[in-house]
């Protein structure tokens, strides 16, 4: 999986926003960083450059992430860690940054929580969030694909968790149950180019928990022609560009 969602949707998907939350992290200046569900590295890679002066922890809560991560971006100290529960001490990072990570928390007021033990006093949270999956058109077009492969039990995966934490209004509840008070929150939305339609969909059976979903499925090469059939007919073959929205937070410890 990490090895398909670097090479598929990490440039795609990912990299237009890691460029705007690194240039974000940078206007802080910050001296030691922590990075939460670090993935394959393309925000550490990014932090490491705009901000050499830096320290930069990586964090991921799956093994094989942090070892792929790890050979991309060697100048990161890289840690698997659950992020309700950091192995770090309290007040040890001037700016936590995490992209597209906090969906995944299971209780996302405990690992905010974490997040303002270890900061330092004054020192910041700053993450993005996915919005309504409506608003995320490469992952529209591969959810019709989904329920047309599956029209009796399709996979929801990225209707409840990847854009399951799309209203701004809880988020800034949960920052505030955890002791942060919000700086900042925009409202963002970048355009993803992929070259190929099929190599995207590859990326997203491939490299994301949807290959599982499939697989439950008992899902075979049939269903990827279909997915791929129906994210062409909505997007064409390619090259293709698409937006996709977010929300970005700020938050004060």
């Amino acid at each position: 999986m990490p090895a398909a969602y670097e090479q598929y949707l990490v440039p795609v998907v990912f990299r237009p926003f890691a460029e705007d939350l690194t240039a974000r992290a940078a206007a802080l200046r910050p001296g030691r960083v922590l990075e939460l569900a670090a993935g394959t590295g393309v925000l550490t890679s990014s932090l490491l450059a705009a901000a050499p002066w830096a320290e930069v922890t990586a964090t991921d809560l799956n093994e094989a992430m942090v070892a792929f991560g790890s050979d991309r971006a060697p100048d990161a100290v890289w840690r698997q860690a659950d992020a309700q529960r950091l192995p770090f001490p309290d007040g040890g990072f001037d700016l936590v940054v995490c992209q597209f990570g906090v969906m995944f928390f299971p209780d996302r007021i405990e690992a905010f929580t974490e997040v303002h033990r270890v900061l330092a006093p004054g020192g910041r949270f700053l993450f993005n969030t996915w919005g309504p999956l409506g608003t995320h058109s490469f992952e529209v077009a591969l959810q019709a694909g989904l329920e047309r492969a599956f029209p009796a039990d399709p996979p929801r995966f990225f209707a409840t968790v990847p854009h399951g934490y799309s209203d701004p209004s809880v988020v800034a509840a949960d920052l505030a149950a955890a002791g942060f008070t919000v700086e900042d929150e925009q409202e963002l939305t970048l355009q993803g180019q992929a070259a190929s339609t099929a190599d995207l969909a590859i990326g997203y059976l491939t490299g994301t928990p949807v290959r599982m979903a499939v697989e439950e499925r008992g899902g075979g090469p049939a269903v990827k022609a279909t997915v791929v059939e129906e994210m062409t007919a909505r997007l064409g073959p390619g090259p293709v560009t698409a937006p996709m929205t977010a929300y970005v937070f700020r938050a004060a410890a």
